[in-house]
């Protein structure tokens, strides 16, 4: 089975030149040479790393698929917008996951690893993702009765979208399309490391499951990218494993199985002392800390 992806780098490349000159005429900020430099050896790492993980996760999905509860024909146009729909609604709770279970998020953390915002930035994918099993997300789908080879060139398809929205020279399109799909303006936001903009917007095509799910912020001002806690450095090996190193540290240090059970599975920032701080604690914090000056107020 051919990867879409594959065929689709020269077009990246292409991209991401003409994006590289766009921002030197303009002079902007958008780009800085180290990083974007690890962010294309994030890509590559992922493409090598790519040809044995997609033929695990095509394993798993023939495997599924012998079980299938139905066989859909996909020779029909309209089972095509299904299996969108389904693999969007996959993605969305995929994404959102993978920002509320450190396991989850010691592969995705990859890719909001970057200070930088731009479509060098959306070809910062992670190497663990796949062998870490991303994969059981859409493991419904050919469980349902999608083959398998559509299954994959589906999420090939959703990929590909996502790398236009890596980019800061486009502001708002028209209402329309902000409301219903993913946009630049929506995708800034989900990178932000802004306390009002963490773990919000995790559509892939559609920003309509962040709406009804809850999880939707608009864009109100430029956002802060990165990490609440940025690592610093533009090596490959430690953007690829600083979180799964850190995870298993304190694992070993956890001092006892349910806090262990924390560590790999409760969300980012979980500690057992509370050393650390989620992204539900910190903003019941800064909640608690808007509400203390009115309550004096109401005292006086």
């Amino acid at each position: 089975m051919k990867d879409l992806i594959q065929y689709a780098i020269p077009g990246f490349v292409i991209l991401l030149v003409a994006e590289v000159i766009v921002t030197a005429i303009q002079q902007k900020d958008y780009y800085e040479a180290k990083d974007t430099a690890s962010s294309l050896s994030m890509g590559i790492g992922n493409v090598i790393v790519g040809f044995v993980g997609k033929a695990i996760v095509f394993g798993a999905y023939s495997l599924v698929y012998q079980f299938r509860l139905f066989t859909i024909d996909m020779g029909q146009w309209w089972t095509w917008v299904l299996l969108f729909v389904a693999d969007d609604f996959s993605y969305y709770w995929f994404h959102r996951i993978s920002h509320s279970s450190r396991y989850f998020w010691a592969s995705h953390v990859v890719h909001h690893s970057s200070k930088k915002y731009n479509l060098g930035t959306a070809l910062r994918q992670t190497w663990t993702g796949t062998l870490s099993g991303a994969w059981v997300f859409w493991v419904w789908l050919p469980l349902i009765g999608f083959s398998p080879v559509a299954v994959m060139t589906m999420q090939a398809i959703s990929l590909l979208y996502q790398f236009w929205i890596h980019t800061e020279h486009i502001d708002r399109l028209p209402a329309p399309i902000e409301y219903i799909f993913n946009t630049p303006s929506h995708h800034r936001v989900h990178h932000g490391s802004n306390l009002a903009y963490l773990d919000k917007n995790h559509a892939g095509v559609l920003i309509i499951w962040d709406r009804i799910f809850g999880t939707f912020e608009p864009e109100t001002h430029r956002p802060t990218y990165g990490l609440t806690k940025n690592i610093d450095s533009h090596n490959p090996l430690r953007i690829a494993f600083h979180e799964w190193s850190d995870m298993a540290r304190d694992v070993v240090h956890a001092g006892s199985f349910r806090s262990a059970l924390g560590y790999l599975f409760g969300p980012p920032g979980w500690s057992h002392d509370g050393s650390r701080q989620t992204t539900k604690q910190l903003l019941k914090q800064q909640a608690n800390c808007s509400a203390q000056p009115s309550e004096k107020t109401e005292a006086a």
